[in-house]
């Protein structure tokens, strides 16, 4: 049996995996993931990075000559009711969602790990007031604070993200309190305590690295969601503002051209969709791949 005297770090290293030996296990399993998704995935990806180079017209040029233009070898997705080209559009899209979305877990995410770790480790009134706050927010309306927040302060990208950030960190700090719940009990922490370890360090070195897991397909999975939410808001008018060519807002201003030019609405619409479901076919995956009841190496 192993003493809590000597070297205690010797036996608590042993029960915490390395953050290094996680990395290379994902990219050994990564082969195994759905190629679909990833295909998918991969192309939005080269749509962000190179989007200058793929994109054949400005996204925001208007060109009213050229209104209304069915799919062809010059716009190959047609054009919009102001002339713009609907295949730059959807490529430049793919810029604002993916920017918006990692903003969003980065600050959204970020505060809701803080907070859901310190609500889990700590316990007594710590946890009963940041849980009280996280159900109050989770308890609000996302369209109707979108609504007055857009009304009150007005259009823009940052806005958008200020309203999406509280929701993620609360749906961000739920999921990591039930975590750390769940690891603070483990018998290694319990170890650290004894030996009279900081708060900060067993956090720090046992609580988070054993939260990765979890915290890597939430993020994934709200990548999706957040998508999602963002390409409706804007459908609503309370999003991204125009001229700047958001997925949700290319759907909403084709919609009254449904019957006459159906591929202002569609192929928007496509992209949202195969993008989501991607995600979420990827996150899936990722969740069973990184859970180690189901893991199969």
């Amino acid at each position: 049996m192993a003493r809590a005297t000597g070297r205690p770090d010797a036996v608590i290293q042993v029960q915490t995996v390395p953050l290094h030996h996680r990395v290379r296990v994902g990219l050994v399993v990564l082969r195994r993931a759905p190629m679909v998704p990833m295909i998918i995935l991969g192309v939005l990806l080269i749509f962000v990075v190179f989007a200058p180079l793929i994109a054949t017209h400005d996204p925001v040029q208007n060109d009213i000559m050229n209104n209304l233009a069915p799919p062809s070898l010059a716009n190959i997705l047609g054009t919009d009711q102001l002339g713009r080209d609907v295949y730059s559009r959807i490529i430049y899209g793919s810029r604002i969602s993916l920017a918006l979305s990692l903003l969003v877990i980065a600050i959204g995410g970020g505060t809701g790990i803080i907070f859901g770790t310190i609500s889990g480790y700590m316990g007594g009134r710590a946890d009963a007031l940041v849980q009280r706050g996280v159900e109050a927010v989770l308890a609000l309306p996302l369209i109707l604070v979108a609504l007055s927040f857009v009304f009150t302060f007005g259009f823009s990208f940052w806005n958008v993200v200020l309203i999406l950030c509280p929701f993620v960190a609360a749906r961000f700090a739920r999921i990591v309190r039930g975590e750390t719940l769940s690891v603070r009990e483990r018998d290694y922490v319990a170890l650290a305590r004894v030996i009279g370890a900081p708060t900060h360090r067993i956090v720090l070195k046992h609580i988070l690295p054993n939260v990765f897991n979890t915290v890597v397909v939430i993020s994934t999975l709200e990548v999706g969601h957040i998508i999602l939410v963002e390409s409706s808001l804007s459908f609503l008018g309370v999003g991204i503002p125009p001229p700047k060519p958001a997925w949700g807002l290319m759907v909403s201003e084709g919609r009254q051209f449904i019957t006459s030019a159906y591929w202002i609405t569609l192929f928007p619409g496509l992209a949202i969709l195969a993008t989501v479901l991607s995600l979420n076919l990827f996150g899936d995956w990722l969740r069973d791949t990184m859970d180690p009841r189901r893991r199969e190496l």
